[in-house]
């Protein structure tokens, strides 16, 4: 999924995250993906930028994504470009319809795992299908790759339509990315990292790893996480240190955490980087391949029945470093 602000930040994440267990209640952001879909982002917010390597998190939906005469509805993201990272597609509702420059066409569904690792350049496009479910919901997340993997990795896209169901008492889930208590997905990593769509019973208890920093989005809402109220489409982080977390009332989440990210890292628009010039020079060769020049780093996007999307404009100044907290 793309970041369409015109006016993107650049945005400068180090390595603090909360060393203790906390409750803090992340608010979204409003923003339009496009003229149909309206997400609400949860990361990078102005309190916490990353949790572990997950430095982008878009919720959306559930919306009503029929078509009716005269109106396009449902999802339209025209082919852009991503570095340095991997995005997760992740569905509750509906279905988006994937396409990249490695020549992937894939149908997202619910409950299957689709993962496009960008290496050192990709470009995709996603849009609702022609005859598509009445509903769309779902989740948009990014992962950081970390230094080592930025030489090695080659852009991909993989497909994980059966993933381990984890069944404890008082909670059911299947766990996307990573462990939860013994449950491991096939899915590959770069970095320490668990994701987890679960439904949890007043009862339950999900167990956690200390060394990991944790937050909770709130698919179903409204629920109390670890007594913080959170409503659908909201985020409760809860720090390091943990040994397991539980609702005061059934609810179904989405747990994200890892190990925290060592690195700092530069994001802007869609391209993450190390430096100010990174995200530059990934800019201008997009920007060069959308002019009739060379496309051999984020290659072409077949079967999109569009133009691609223009980068906006470099800010005039330098990124000034900032931490993963404000």
């Amino acid at each position: 999924m793309s970041n369409l602000e015109k006016d993107p930040r650049e945005q400068s994440c180090g390595a603090q995250p909360a060393a203790e267990t906390v409750t803090e209640l992340l608010e979204p952001r409003k923003v339009w993906l496009g003229k149909t879909t309206q997400v609400r982002r949860l990361l990078p917010h102005k309190e916490r930028r990353m949790v572990g390597a997950w430095c982008f998190v878009d919720h959306y939906g559930p919306d009503d994504v029929r078509e009716l005469p005269g109106q396009h509805r449902g999802m339209w993201v025209p082919p852009h470009p991503h570095t340095s990272l991997q995005t997760v597609s992740w569905l509750f509702d509906g279905e988006v319809l994937h396409r990249d420059s490695v020549g992937s066409e894939a149908l997202v569904r619910p409950g299957e795992l689709n993962i496009m690792t960008a290496g050192p350049g990709i470009a995709h496009s996603e849009e609702s299908p022609g005859v598509r479910a009445p509903m769309l919901h779902g989740a948009q997340l990014w992962v950081a790759l970390p230094d080592g993997a930025l030489d090695t990795v080659e852009p991909s896209f993989d497909q994980y339509a059966d993933l381990p169901r984890l069944d404890l008492d008082g909670v059911r889930g299947t766990v996307m990315l990573g462990e939860v208590a013994g449950v491991v997905s096939p899915a590959t990593t770069y970095t320490p990292l668990v994701g987890a769509d679960l439904s949890i019973d007043p009862a339950g208890m999900v167990p956690l790893t200390t060394a990991f920093e944790y937050a909770v989005l709130v698919v179903d809402g409204p629920v109390r996480v670890e007594q913080q109220s959170a409503d659908r489409g909201e985020m409760v982080y809860l720090g390091q240190g943990r040994e397991s977390f539980g609702l005061s009332g059934p609810g179904r989440v989405l747990l994200l955490g890892g190990e925290p990210f060592a690195e700092e890292i530069v994001m802007w628009w869609n391209f993450i980087g190390r430096s100010h010039d990174e995200i530059v020079a990934a800019r201008n060769e997009w920007m060069a391949g959308l002019s009739g020049g060379s496309t051999d780093r984020f290659g072409v996007v077949r079967g999109f029945d569009g133009d691609p999307l223009p980068a906006p404009e470099m800010p005039h100044t330098q990124l000034k470093p900032r931490g993963r907290t404000r």
